[in-house]
Parts: C-alpha cells; structure tokens; sequence
C-alpha cells in the first residue's frame, strides 16, 4: 500500500500536472476520485479544508491535505526527487 493519496478529478490538468511528476519521480500512490460537484467532494473538504483538487495526502511525512498542484509538484520534487 502506498504513503502517498492524491484526490483528483478526471480531465483536470491541475490534477495531471501532479501524476505526471509523481510517474516521472516512479511513485506509486492511491487515486481517489472526486466527485464533479464542488458541494459533494465532503471528504477531500475534510483533509484540505477545501474542496479544490488536487490534494496530496503523504502519511509518511506527515502532510495531510497539501492543495495546489504547484506546491505539490515543488514538495514530490524536494522530497523524492534527490532519491530517484
């Protein structure tokens, strides 16, 4: 079972950016898809505190709900990028 959970939408190219590094860094991770409806992604909301996708969850470092596809991008880089 993989550390790493990212929450994504299908078609999102934000959501894209994020599993092209995580494929280019070789990491496995755990895709939960989120509904299309903003009002009915409850529990991406309840991990990030909001409801945008994608959110990138990492239980072994502790990084519970980290949104925004750049930072996640920059973060998978800085912390898996030296070990690949």
């Amino acid at each position: 079972m993989s550390n790493l959970i990212l929450y994504e939408l299908e078609g999102c190219p934000y959501c894209a950016k994020v599993k092209n590094k995580l494929a280019e860094l070789g990491l496995e991770y755990e895709s939960q898809m989120v509904p299309r409806a903003h009002s009915e992604r409850t529990e991406v909301q309840e991990v990030s505190g909001q409801t945008g996708v994608p959110v990138l969850i990492d239980e072994e470092h502790d990084v519970d709900g980290m949104p925004e596809s750049d930072d996640i991008v920059a973060y998978l880089e800085e912390t898996y990028g030296s070990a690949a």
